[in-house]
């Protein structure tokens, strides 16, 4: 399959991988036509998506099945009324239907705009004004459809309602004013390829960002979007036919066409689901244990947490190759997991704007805590805040150079806000608002977001630093990193620390003491947190990273 979209297809080291790294672009590309039913060709009878459920369901889909039942979504779609250019907004948590709706959705030429099930009647009726959503498909759950019928009365623009149970076993009637997904679906006509032929420049795909400050961005994505990440899953994710891969992500936000849809089927792996409410450590691994999961992917907060688990009472030894991303991972963190399982986790970066612009490849020897190398799809360059180009061991901001020519992969630009566009995006670079800096290897290491940055005394204190010394210590599980204002220093540090299970009856002034001890040991004395913060959780964006600016904003009130 992938010898249809690169020019080289296997690589042998990182100059390889930098000097060949070639595509094939074709025109008017649609990853349902052009990968998904091209699939159901090659290889009909394949297990493409192993779906399954904690309310013990399951569904083992072959790329066959997948053809046809998106075959059939579009059709049911297409009879009330979607087409291509519409928006479609998706809240089906894990459901299966979220994959045969996207898949649909680019076969219709609609835009499909996944979100969160936690968004309230205010956080809709918002993206449905922004973007003049057409159509809402949700998952048929009490609180979900109360908050979409509480967003209607300011949103003129939706004209159609789906409510979707996860299996028709198990399904429940839906609310007055929905289309009942399981009842009509089957009674769809056959479906027509609809005779328009998008152009790579359409718009596909659009995400409002769960940013750590301001309000939610609209981020629109073209058909070359999923081409782009076909490098995260054949090379980051490092997988094959063989592979059987999870990435634990919600599926409103980007992350989830990252592990769990685009770059794995462009390698033919089988898409691993575990539909579920609330995560823990142990469901996630016996799920890793019962189907034998050769590929793993997760934020560093899942991480963390599996590595307080009595790893001896699981048989993971089917797991050969794990991932992360979604924000820094602590070196702490990295060196337990590997001590517990053999393996190296491999990180990447990369925004909702973009795919994975750097990462550490299969060939590429991980350091512990860094970001890894540039991705060759895209130019990154470090730029100083005088707009020259950083040296290394220079902090700066990570930017994507795109001159005349957007690369594969990077967002067309922030839907109906072209100022906020030109913002972020001007002298030909996107500016990600990501500050790090380069070691004398190539390798890229985070400082944190330009806007979390502290300057205490003089001196600017990158969040991250103070987290990675935090994180060695064993009674930090997570913790978060702030500035408080100061009239002496300007802003002095703060940890808000989430305790480990056998120190939280410590939770006291000798330990917060100890700790700022600790970090005086492991990082410069300067940065150590002057105030520390015990509390049972974070604040944090739907899509696992932190919010900082929650706790600026709570303790500016105090």
């Amino acid at each position: 399959m992938i010898e249809r979209f690169l020019k080289q297809t296997h690589f042998s080291s990182e100059e390889d991988f930098k000097k060949n790294l070639q595509f094939r672009i074709p025109e008017n590309f649609n990853f349902a036509y052009d990968v998904m039913d091209e699939w159901a060709k090659i290889a009909p009878n394949k297990v493409a998506l192993l779906w399954t459920s904690e309310r013990g369901e399951e569904v083992a889909a072959t790329f066959k099945d997948l053809k046809e039942q998106t075959d059939q979504t579009a059709a049911y779609y297409q009879q009330l009324g979607i087409g291509h250019g519409d928006k479609v907004m998706l809240i089906l948590k894990r459901h299966y239907q979220w994959w045969l709706s996207m898949l649909a959705l680019h076969k219709l030429g609609a835009i499909a705009i996944p979100a969160t099930h936690m968004l309230t009647a205010k956080d809709i009726a918002y993206r449905n004004q922004r973007a003049s959503v057409k159509a809402i498909v949700c998952c048929n759950d009490e609180y979900v459809t109360r908050q979409i019928k509480g967003s209607l009365p300011e949103s003129p623009t939706v004209k159609v309602l789906v409510a979707v149970n996860s299996m028709a076993e198990t399904a429940k009637p839906v609310p007055e004013g929905f289309h009942d997904f399981h009842n009509e679906w089957t009674k769809a006509p056959k479906f027509h390829r609809p005779s328009f032929v998008n152009d790579n420049d359409d718009t596909m795909l659009m995400y409002f960002t769960s940013g750590t400050s301001g309000e939610p961005k609209m981020v629109a994505h073209d058909f070359l979007y999923a081409l782009g990440h076909l490098t995260t899953g054949v090379y980051w994710h490092n997988l094959n036919e063989n592979s059987i891969h999870l990435t634990v992500a919600d599926t409103g936000w980007g992350k989830a066409v990252w592990g769990k849809l685009y770059g794995q089927w462009f390698a033919g792996a089988t898409v691993f689901v575990y539909d579920h409410e609330k995560f823990t450590a142990e469901k996630i691994m016996r799920q890793i244990e019962k189907y034998h999961i050769t590929s793993f992917c997760a934020p560093p907060t899942i991480y963390r947490f599996m590595i307080q688990e009595d790893f001896s009472k699981y048989d993971l030894s089917s797991l050969k190759y794990c991932t992360t991303a979604g924000e820094a991972l602590e070196p702490a963190v990295f060196e337990k997991f590997k001590a517990l399982t053999g393996i190296s986790m491999m990180e990447g970066f990369g925004q909702t704007e973009t795919t994975m612009t750097l990462g550490t490849f299969p060939w590429t020897k991980p350091k512990p805590g860094s970001m890894g190398k540039p991705n060759p799809q895209y130019d990154i360059r470090l730029i100083k805040p005088d707009g020259t180009p950083c040296e290394d061991g220079e902090k700066g901001e990570v930017c994507v150079y795109t001159g005349d020519q957007k690369p594969i992969g990077l967002f067309k630009g922030y839907y109906r806000d072209d100022e906020l566009t030109r913002q972020a995006w001007h002298d030909g670079m996107y500016h990600t608002g990501d500050l790090a800096w380069r070691d004398q290897d190539g390798y890229f290491w985070f400082v944190g977001r330009a806007d979390d940055v502290i300057k205490s005394s003089g001196y600017r204190i990158g969040p991250f630093e103070v987290e990675s010394a935090l994180m060695t210590h064993p009674a930090v599980v997570e913790c978060a990193v702030t500035g408080v204002p100061d009239p002496v220093r300007g802003m002095v540090v703060k940890a808000t620390v989430v305790l480990s299970k056998e120190y939280k009856d410590k939770a006291g002034e000798e330990l917060k003491k100890e700790l700022q001890n600790h970090v005086k040991h492991e990082t410069a004395p300067y940065k150590y947190p002057r105030i520390v913060e015990f509390v049972d959780e974070l604040p944090k964006t739907i899509s696992g990273k932190i919010r900082r600016v929650e706790i600026r904003q709570k303790d500016a009130k105090r």
